[in-house]
């Protein structure tokens, strides 16, 4: 399982999968707000293994307002003994337009750790990374715009482009990552009525396109569930490993700034 948890993680950061589309200067709503809290709990198989939070806050960085969001993982139970996670993951970034200016990333995984803080330079589109583990610093030029993975899932729910999506239809999402640009690559499926706890719920479908061999049996072995309302949260994610199947599913949730919408 090394990895795998860590990986999804980063999958329910960037759920809200929607094609990044430029800022515009007309005035558009913020689906979220001080406050709004998800949490999800993941399963292996049969076993409850472990569970993944994230969590919105007003503050000030550099006496900026900012919001601050915290991602947050851990194994539980019987798995807790066999393979120890605790991955923290953080971002301050601006309120109207989305644009990270510092994130942080601190893992224990089994044994492997990283320690890892970013600061963004937008006007010199450089990245400063303190690498605290290794002990050393480094500048990276970042391409515009780009987002840490904690902060595009609060830009794409945002800016996500409103018009219609064809099924099959792929497109990127660009961020910085660590000490690298990537291109993430999702394809639309369609709409899909979803049974959750909370009742059924209508949710769009995706599949994330990620390396196969090593972890996952194909490229499409990912499929991401998301609510098809307001708020674009996301509800389940499922994926097809070397060894089995993982499933996370949305278990608890508060501050919506929007009516969770459920199917009767």
């Amino acid at each position: 399982m090394k990895k795998v948890l860590s990986l999804l993680i980063l999958f329910f950061i960037l759920i809200n999968v929607f094609e990044l589309k430029s800022q515009t200067k007309k005035i558009i709503d913020t689906p979220f707000k001080d406050g709004e809290w998800f949490e999800f709990r993941i399963h292996y198989g049969f076993f409850n293994t472990s569970y993944a939070s994230i969590k919105l806050k007003k503050d000030t960085l550099n006496d900026i307002p900012v919001f601050h969001s915290k991602g947050y993982g851990k194994t539980t139970g019987i798995a807790r003994w066999f393979f120890k996670v605790e991955d923290h993951y953080e971002s301050y970034f601006d309120k109207k337009k989305i644009m990270p200016y510092k994130f942080i990333r601190n893992i224990y995984e089994g044994g492997y750790t990283k320690n890892i803080e970013i600061n963004f330079n937008h006007d010199m589109q450089i990245a400063h990374i303190n690498d605290k583990k290794k002990k050393t610093k480094s500048e990276i030029p970042f391409k515009i715009n780009a987002q840490d993975i904690v902060s595009s899932f609060y830009y794409l729910r945002k800016f996500y482009p409103r018009d219609k999506k064809d099924i099959n239809e792929s497109f990127n999402i660009n961020m910085f990552f660590d000490s690298e640009n990537y291109i993430f690559k999702l394809k639309y499926l369609g709409k899909e009525i979803i049974e959750s706890k909370f009742g059924d719920i209508e949710c769009l479908k995706f599949i994330p396109i990620v390396q196969s061999g090593r972890i996952f049996k194909e490229q499409e072995s990912i499929t991401i569930w998301i609510s098809n309302d307001k708020n674009r949260i996301p509800i389940r994610v499922q994926a097809d490993v070397i060894v089995g199947s993982i499933k996370a599913e949305l278990e608890n949730f508060k501050n919506l700034k929007y009516p969770f919408k459920i199917k009767f």
